[in-house]
């Protein structure tokens, strides 16, 4: 152990729950789980080399089909899946972890190739996504113009939500994480870019996270709230995100789910995947003022902007993103100032295989 003071690798709590330190395993999106979306025992050794993080958060897994929207990702919507899932859980419990699942629908960020009955992904409004293209089953296709969804339709879902929970609950996993960032179908509707909606959940601030809100009611019917975290991208553009009244609302939903108690607020507050320039990015402080409950910053942090963050008590947790995707030990690391290994290259990041997802080496191999 490294005689360096550090804040980052103190024991920290989310709610009952006590983490032996604040590193946390950022929701990694790495598409091993076949076209079945079935957890798997690769899966389950990726995960449990990285145990020692003070938190694992699952990576995205969609609570149906209808939100399927990304090539071998995983699901929580079958009994199959979270017998699965029940296995990485009590493996990583084994190793000594803690671990959340991330709960996701994509949204708009669909295409028909991956909906029932080639169905069109479903939206808040009819707004298709304007940069990139899509990898479908089918190869890279444009994205689509999406259906907006009916009033009487969102329920539904809102219930989608709750029996993933409930089926992560009977999994084991600690507690769950609700994506609500990175134009997924949550966020869209809580942003005035893609959310043109004139009945109940568009329009106002107060109607535009009127769905965020249902669904953390229903999760909370499941578990406590304590142990559900919600995570937001208020400064993002991927999948074509940004909207002119940012500050304003998500510091008005960041108010708004500190009614509940929650776990955390998972920000991601660094600009890694490009920033949309409507104004000066949100930052950590300024949520800091409207949220009492438990802050995890993400996105582009190091080590030494990590500790800065949690000493100057802007953040409670840092989530780190790549350096776990080639660093299965990041803790130990850190703990003892070993070196990381070098950043994995993007061709092996879904590359379906155990190679550039569990092939990386521990420090002590390594050495």
């Amino acid at each position: 152990m490294s005689d360096r003071t550090t804040c980052l690798l103190n024991p920290g709590k989310i709610g009952d729950l006590t983490l032996p330190n604040r590193v946390v395993m950022a929701p990694l999106t790495r598409s091993r789980a076949g076209q079945t979306r079935m957890p798997n025992a690769l899966m389950r050794e990726y995960y449990t080399q990285r145990a020692s993080a003070g938190l694992i958060i699952s990576e995205a897994t969609v609570v149906s089909q209808q939100a399927n929207g990304w090539l071998h990702t995983p699901g929580i919507y079958s009994d199959a899946q979270a017998n699965a899932w029940k296995s990485i859980v009590d493996a990583v419990r084994t190793s000594g972890g803690r671990m959340f699942l991330q709960l996701w629908h994509c949204g708009r960020a669909s295409h028909s190739s991956f909906q029932p009955d080639g169905q069109l992904p479903v939206a808040p409004s009819p707004i298709k996504i304007e940069s990139d293209e899509i990898h479908t089953p089918n190869g890279k296709q444009p994205h689509e113009v999406p259906r907006g969804l009916e009033t009487e339709e969102i329920p539904q879902i809102v219930e989608n939500y709750r029996l993933a929970a409930q089926r992560a609950k009977g999994a084991g996993f600690d507690g769950i994480e609700i994506h609500s960032a990175n134009g997924y179908l949550l966020d869209t509707f809580l942003q005035s870019k893609t959310n043109q909606r004139s009945d109940r959940y568009g329009g106002s601030l107060e109607n535009r996270s009127r769905f965020l809100k249902e669904t953390v009611e229903a999760v909370s019917t499941v578990f406590p709230a304590d142990r559900i975290g919600v995570r937001l991208s208020p400064n993002g553009v991927f999948n074509d995100m940004g909207s002119p009244d940012f500050r304003e609302t998500f510091l008005y939903v960041a108010e708004q789910l500190d009614t509940y108690g929650l776990a955390y607020l998972h920000f991601l507050d660094g600009l890694a995947f490009g920033f949309h320039e409507l104004g000066e990015p949100m930052t950590l402080a300024e949520f800091r003022q409207v949220f009492s409950g438990p802050l995890m910053g993400n996105c582009g942090y190091d080590r030494n902007a990590a500790e800065a963050a949690i000493e100057e008590g802007t953040a409670d947790f840092i989530a780190f993103g790549r350096p776990y995707i080639s660093n299965p030990d990041l803790v130990e690391r850190f703990a003892n100032d070993w070196p990381l290994n070098p950043p994995a290259d993007q061709s092996v990041w879904y590359s379906f295989e155990k190679e550039g997802y569990t092939d990386f080496p521990f420090f002590k191999e390594e050495s």
